[in-house]
């Protein structure tokens, strides 16, 4: 079993072991949603291989576990009329001002928990763990962060991996220039174009980034990640009742056999790595 593997397995199972709790009473988001019979899910275009747009539609590890999560809401609501799901575009900077305004009820991206976000949102049960990394052109010389030092560095602003990266050139006592950028896509223009020297972003979201560039071949993912990122599905704040909904629903997909077709899906094919780890087992620059 790999150690992504491994992970993946204790993640899924504080959920399991819980199991499921009974239907939540009909409040908050839950009634509106059972009233209307529609939902608003909020999903990202840039967040491959958890959340981005293939052929037009949501694609994606978390828009197949929130595909599954909207099954099981359907089925504790019970009713005639199917659920009419509204899928919202948003981006780092909007997801949860989105959720918080009512425009989504819940978020399927690459969120991370964090004790300041929970000030605006409440999250489900953790979906995945990730770290931060970095992506250079394998031009440049060296295997970590260390390596880096004055040295152009870009990462998302308001992101979480901006005081990950602070955190870790403070920890090593170094110093580089740090780069704001608004998007992935501007992070990797830029790599691509030499402006910068590195791109922070989580690593997985950066393994699915290079499979889209002009020459994967070009550029190296550096192994060993810089933080840890526990993602999880945003949703209202205070509003327990959605929560539990979700969350049983989460139990219900972790305890099936339909959790290791999604995951084989998009990270792991049983012998043969998925499209994104291919790429990033290829990227990846291992230490000397």
């Amino acid at each position: 079993m790999t150690r992504l593997s491994a992970l993946f397995a204790a993640l899924c199972l504080a959920p399991v072991l819980a199991s499921a709790q009974p239907a939540a009473p009909l409040e908050g988001r839950l009634k509106k949603i059972q009233e209307t019979r529609s939902i608003a899910v909020a999903y990202r275009q840039d967040a491959m291989p958890f959340s981005f747009e293939e052929g037009g539609r949501p694609a994606g590890y978390t828009i197949d576990l929130c595909r599954g999560v909207l099954d099981a809401i359907e089925r504790q609501l019970g009713g005639s009329t199917p659920l009419q799901v509204k899928w919202v575009p948003v981006t780092a900077q909007t997801r949860f001002t989105a959720i918080a305004s009512g425009q989504a009820d819940m978020e399927c991206g690459a969120s991370t928990v964090t004790l300041g976000r929970l000030k605006e949102v409440d999250f489900s049960s953790l979906i995945f763990v990730d770290g931060t990394g970095l992506m250079v052109r394998k031009a440049t010389p060296g295997n970590s962060l260390r390596d880096l030092a004055n040295k152009k560095i870009a990462v998302i602003a308001g992101t979480t991996n901006e005081p990950a990266l602070a955190d870790a050139l403070k920890g090593l006592a170094m110093t580089a220039t740090v780069v704001k950028v608004k998007s992935r896509e501007e992070g990797l223009a830029q790599l691509e174009a030499g402006a910068v020297d590195a791109f922070a972003s989580d690593r997985l979201l950066l393994a699915g980034l290079a499979a889209q560039s002009k020459d994967p071949q070009a550029l190296a993912v550096l192994v060993d990640p810089i933080s840890f990122e526990p993602y999880a599905i945003a949703l209202p704040r205070g509003d327990w009742a959605m929560r539990q909904a979700v969350n049983s629903a989460l139990a219900q997909i972790y305890r099936s056999a339909g959790l290791l077709d999604i995951y084989q899906r998009w990270f792991s094919g049983l012998g043969r790595p998925g499209p994104v780890l291919e790429v990033m087992y290829g990227l990846g620059r291992l230490p000397e």
